[in-house]
This record gives C-alpha cells, sequence and structure tokens, in this order.
C-alpha cells in the first residue's frame, strides 16, 4: 500500500464512518479499485476503525467524562441509565459477533454486489426517516436503544448498510429527538469498535510487519481518519439537527446502483 493510498482510505473511513453512507462498503469499492486485499486490507481497516473511535471520544469527551463520573456515584443516576441503554444496544451486535462472525466474514468477501444492494436499502431508510413525522419524544427509552441495537445489528452483518444512517434512521422513526439519536449512535459504537479491533489485534489481524504496510503509509491512514472522523461527526450531528439526511438518501441512491451495474458487468 502506498502512502497516498492509505491517506485516501484514511479520508474515506474517517468520513463515512459518521456520515450515513457506509464506511465498511466504501472502504470495500476503494479496496476493490485499488487492488488491496487480505492481511493488508485487515491490518489497516483495525488501524482506521481505532482512528475513528479515538475522532469521536475527541469530540464527545465532555459527555463520556460526565457519563463515567455519574457511573461511580453508584446510584440509579440519569448519567448511569444512560450507560444501560448503550450496553443495552450493544446485546444484539454482541449476539452477531459470537455466533454469525464466519457469515458476516463470508458477507464482506462476497464482493460488490451486496454493497451496491445494501447502500440501496440505505437509500430506503434514510428516505423513511426524512419523510417521517412520528410524535416526538422526550428521551431514548431502553426499549428504543435495543431496537437501535438491532438496526446496528443488521448493519454489522451487511457490508454497505451504513451503521450511522440505519441507528440514525431507526431512533428517527421511533420519535426521538435529532440531536439524542445522533448523540446516542455515535457513542453507542465506541465498545464494539473497540472491542472488534482488539479481538481481531489477539487473533492475530493486526501485523503490520508482515501486511507489507510501512509504518509510514499505517500512520498517514491512522492520522487522515483521525483528523476526517473528527470533522465528520461535528459535520454530522448539525445535519442531523437540519434534517438533510434526503441528500445522502440520494448518493447511496446513486453509488448503490452503480456498484450493482459494475458488480453485474
Amino acid at each position: 500500500m502506498e502512502i497516498w493510498e492509505a491517506v485516501v482510505l484514511g479520508l474515506v473511513q474517517g468520513l463515512t464512518e459518521f456520515l450515513p453512507v457506509s464506511s465498511s462498503g466504501h472502504l470495500q469499492i476503494f479496496n476493490t479499485l485499488f487492488g488491496i486485499q487480505g492481511e493488508e486490507n485487515l491490518t489497516f481497516a483495525v488501524a482506521v476503525h481505532a482512528a475513528t473511535v479515538c475522532s469521536t471520544i475527541a469530540v464527545f469527551h465532555k459527555e463520556i467524562f460526565a457519563l463515567i463520573a455519574g457511573l461511580f456515584r453508584w446510584t440509579w443516576n440519569p448519567e448511569t441509565q444512560y450507560l444501560a441503554k448503550i450496553a443495552l444496544s450493544m446485546v444484539p451486535v454482541a449476539i452477531v459477533g459470537f455466533f454469525f462472525k464466519d457469515h458476516v466474514e463470508a458477507l464482506f468477501a462476497s464482493g460488490l454486489l451486496v454493497v451496491g444492494i445494501s447502500l440501496l436499502i440505505t437509500a430506503v431508510l434514510l428516505s423513511f426517516a426524512y419523510y417521517a413525522r412520528p410524535r416526538q419524544k422526550s428521551e431514548i427509552s431502553f426499549r428504543d436503544s435495543f431496537v437501535i441495537g438491532i438496526a446496528q445489528a443488521f448493519a454489522a452483518i451487511l457490508p454497505g448498510l451504513s451503521r450511522s444512517g440505519s441507528t440514525i434512521a431507526t431512533g428517527l422513526l421511533l420519535g426521538d429527538r435529532k440531536e439524542d439519536v445522533a448523540k446516542f449512535s455515535f457513542l453507542m459504537v465506541l465498545i464494539p469498535i473497540l472491542g472488534e479491533a482488539f479481538l481481531d489485534a489477539m487473533k492475530g489481524g493486526f501485523h503490520p510487519e508482515e501486511s507489507g504496510i510501512s509504518f509510514a503509509a499505517l500512520f498517514a491512514g491512522f492520522v487522515t481518519a483521525f483528523v476526517s472522523g473528527f470533522i465528520a461527526c461535528r459535520w454530522m450531528i448539525n445535519i442531523v439537527k437540519k434534517g438533510k439526511l434526503i441528500y445522502f438518501a440520494i448518493y447511496c441512491l446513486i453509488v448503490g446502483a452503480i456498484a450493482v451495474v459494475w458488480s453485474l458487468c
């Protein structure tokens, strides 16, 4: 992997991790274009996912510190309840990870057809969320947390189905406030991404010295993913507040259609 390729892929990961257009789908598209695969692909994916986790922590550091402080008050306070909702939202994706990991990995290696179809599904979800007008709720309930977690699990299964897009759209369709569901969507993914990166590293998925990626390329990808992720995360919060998800639905529709046609040609 050349340094310029790492910069491009890091930029793609950082932007698409938070924008509702699917980071996994776009990484797979660009990896196909660049001819990157196997160990090289996995090592780089672990690094840039860790970078986007760091950018999320940087954006929400005040909220995260407040939640941790509330947890150590050892009472059933709003912060503890919020953390419990995040934990509940992780149950579906944990079940997928433990029991269907091999099937998920097979789907991620299945080429651009699945990516294209999943991007089209993302477009439909974002369109529904844009036009729907459910009754607004004062806060995200435990039931909503679990349903949003199910949406995240589906996004983990299907490359091209946007995680942020599916979770935010689900929350909006449930009637949760825009700013609340955007914040919850980004915070709920921290532990699953960290856990997945840790497991990949422990199982031998992170071997820079054996993958053919130079330290310079890996570092360039990490920094680019962190900076672009930081910008995209803050940008996405404002986009959700203003209700402009329909533009991303149009984008996913176009890219998904191109991916489907490309895979069939």
